[in-house]
């Protein structure tokens, strides 16, 4: 059972290190990150709407966000590496967090839903989903959903195509859980399929007709300035 406790622990300590980056990037757009073992250490990529925040004043916070994997979380060696989002609305993350923003200063939950879903779909994505659970308007919690376009729910396509995010808002009432679902523009999905026309068969070559009744000279005519065939 080793290798199935190394697994274990690996997800644990991904999960662990996405909560804290969650909380302590706030302010700088937090859109995701990615781990991957390198001969060197653990290359740590983090995905930022603006990226002097994560940097810091001098390289400071990224410094310090460094030692804190490497001690609290114990990442071997970590190296961070800061990319900024080419583009927000395609971010699941960005958006959630967006959404729980606009929750907690007071929004209607029915306005800030539509506003997100429509900002992702006119940016181009092929479907959005936003839910949102929790105290709403009541005292008993309840979930609303928002969707248009087109959605994975199951299967492979839904853990490799579809962007997941997720935030929450704190409000007066209770909490409440924010999730974004988007499939990005350009995203081919498995039962997609394209109809190819049929290439045009180029025209055959015309063919001269000649009558039988026609005269047709047995040897092509010599220019003038050539002499007879027999100095030849």
């Amino acid at each position: 059972m080793a290798v199935e406790r190394k697994f274990v622990s690996e997800g644990v300590r991904k999960a662990r290190v996405e909560k804290y980056l969650t909380k302590e990037l706030k302010r700088a757009g937090y859109g995701g990150m990615d781990i991957a073992r390198t001969p060197l250490g653990t290359q740590v990529t983090i995905f930022a709407e603006k990226p002097g925040i994560v940097i810091g004043k001098g390289g400071k916070l990224v410094h310090q966000l460094t030692q804190d994997l490497a001690q609290k979380y114990a990442v071997e060696s970590p190296q961070i590496e800061v990319q900024q989002v080419a583009n927000p609305s395609f971010n699941a993350q960005i958006m959630a967090e967006r959404l729980a923003n606009a929750l907690e200063r007071g929004w209607y939950f029915r306005k800030a839903g539509s506003s997100i879903l429509r900002r992702v779909m006119d940016s181009g994505a092929l479907g959005c989903e936003v839910i949102i659970a929790g105290k709403l308007t009541g005292a008993r919690a309840r979930t609303q959903k928002f969707t248009e376009g087109y959605i994975k729910h199951c299967g492979e396509p839904s853990n490799t195509i579809v962007e997941k995010g997720y935030a929450v808002a704190i409000k007066k009432l209770g909490v409440i859980g924010v999730q974004v679902k988007i499939v990005p523009a350009g995203a081919k999905m498995p039962d997609h399929f394209e109809v190819i026309e049929q290439e045009k068969k180029k025209p055959e070559p015309k063919l001269t007709v000649i009558n039988v009744g026609e005269e047709v000279d047995s040897e092509p005519a010599l220019p003038d300035d050539i002499g007879p065939v027999e100095d030849l």
